[in-house]
């Protein structure tokens, strides 16, 4: 019985429609695979379509589509084919060859337009993205039981040519995350032999970013990479195993098994930001990287003092090994050096002068308050009761205006000019001198500000 699936975004269903019969007059056939077939045979809508196109040579398929759309060719050796302004890849199924032309051998795709689609779904990676569905005929192709693996919640790689692409490892810790699945022992054993090494790290950070944006339970994910190995290429991770925690406040277990909680609390509470999302996800995932260096019994008791800055070196390492965003590490650094601030200025109820110098530091502290939550609720079977100390201090930080930024100065160096003070060094400390008395309080106004800075002006006449 042919599949009855139906895209119910009218754009995408358009557009396709126009691409299958574009196709079909020119002698080709239109197959939607991978993750969108994954998500219908799911019942959810897909967000972007794979269309794999077979019968057309590379140069005929552009030739047609560039008639219609705005096309930008990806490869020479193999055809990928994206829309601009719309969520839809155009490719025609590849095999991969060896290329031993040059002094470092590589693997290299070739497009090939006769392949049938069943060979070419022998190619993919999991048989749960191992499907092709015939928008024209109805006809869905499964030769590798993806639905049943689907119900079952199973990962199994389709074929030996799973490793002709080693990073399809963290394609399964993405997706065992995301569709909260259990990978087949077989596949396991493949992933233990397969490596990251001289992998570009653009792509290990897509695969990350899919687990902390999209995985419903990220602990899935990374219990499947470390059952792979794959934790001896993330040893800040590696180091969180066995690193015992003083079970009154931690009788989740380890640092490893606290920081899997965190992270499915975590994704229970993703909004839709997914900048946010992504900061706010590496916080937790980072924020006890500096127990390993710390934890010592003292007095039959585990403890960890000064773990949150030992944090900033293990981050800085794990970060770097995924991206040279310099500006992603500046934002999650400070939400691992400060992550125990929110319950330590509670219980002190902290002035507003340390709200403000926290939120200095943090930029946002919505964002470390998320992080924090997290690390206080990832200790099951201790009662999550709220977090009243975040609760207080984005009270607080909605009252001082910091709770999404950093306190502005209220005095610029233009009002500086106004009082003859020239442009220099004594400016600046001046301007200085004057946001740390803001940030205590000492005046509100432009007009205070200009009272006080008079003052210390003179003083230093």
């Amino acid at each position: 019985m042919p599949a009855r699936f139906r895209i119910e975004d009218a754009l995408l269903a358009g557009t396709l429609r126009k691409i299958e019969q574009l196709v079909r007059r020119n002698g080709g056939r239109t197959w939607l695979v991978g993750g969108c077939i994954r998500d219908l045979v799911l019942g959810r809508q897909p967000r972007d379509l794979d269309i794999e196109v077979a019968g057309l040579p590379p140069g005929q398929l552009y030739a047609q589509l560039s008639e219609q759309f705005s096309v930008q060719f990806v490869g020479k050796a193999f055809a990928v084919f994206k829309l601009q302004g719309l969520p839809i890849d155009i490719s025609i199924p590849s095999c991969i060859r060896s290329d031993n032309a040059t002094s470092i051998p590589s693997l290299i795709r070739q497009a090939d337009p006769d392949m049938s689609i069943d060979e070419a779904l022998a190619r993919r990676d999991f048989t749960i993205n191992a499907m092709a569905w015939d928008p024209d005929t109805r006809e869905l192709r499964d030769p590798f039981n993806g639905r049943d693996d689907l119900t079952a919640r199973i990962l199994r790689h389709v074929s030996p040519q799973f490793a002709e692409d080693p990073l399809r490892v963290l394609r399964g810790m993405q997706l065992s995350a995301r569709f909260e699945l259990t990978a087949a022992p077989e596949t396991v054993a493949l992933c233990q032999t397969l490596s990251q090494e001289s992998q570009p790290r653009e792509r290990l950070w897509e695969e990350w970013k899919k687990l902390l944006l999209q995985g419903c339970k990220p602990s899935m994910g990374l219990h499947f990479l470390r059952d792979c190995g794959w934790l001896r290429f993330y040893p800040e991770l590696a180091a969180l195993q066995g690193c015992l925690q003083d079970p009154v406040w931690h009788p989740e277990g380890d640092v490893w098994i606290h920081t899997l909680h965190c992270l499915d609390w975590f994704a229970t509470e993703r909004t839709s930001h997914d900048q946010d999302d992504l900061i706010v996800g590496l916080g937790v995932l980072c924020h006890d990287f500096g127990k390993p260096a710390t934890t010592k019994e003292d007095d039959g008791r585990m403890i960890s003092r000064g773990h949150e800055s030992a944090g900033e070196d293990p981050t800085r390492c794990f970060l770097e090994r995924l991206t040279n965003q310099q500006d992603i590490m500046d934002e999650v650094m400070p939400l691992v050096l400060c992550h125990l601030r929110p319950r330590a200025l509670y219980d002190a109820k902290a002035t507003d002068s340390a709200v403000r110098r926290l939120a200095r530091q943090v930029q946002r502290l919505d964002r470390l308050v998320r992080v924090a939550r997290a690390d206080h609720a990832g200790r099951p079977p201790t009662p999550f009761d709220g977090f009243p100390a975040g609760e207080w201090l984005l009270n607080r930080a909605r009252q001082l205006e910091v709770e999404h930024r950093a306190p502005v100065p209220i005095l610029m160096g233009r009002h500086l000019l106004e009082l003859g003070v020239q442009p220099g060094p004594e400016m600046g400390r001046l301007l200085d001198e004057c946001y740390e008395a803001q940030l205590d309080g000492e005046f509100t106004t432009v007009e205070e500000g200009l009272l006080y800075a008079k003052i210390k002006f003179s003083a230093l006449c």
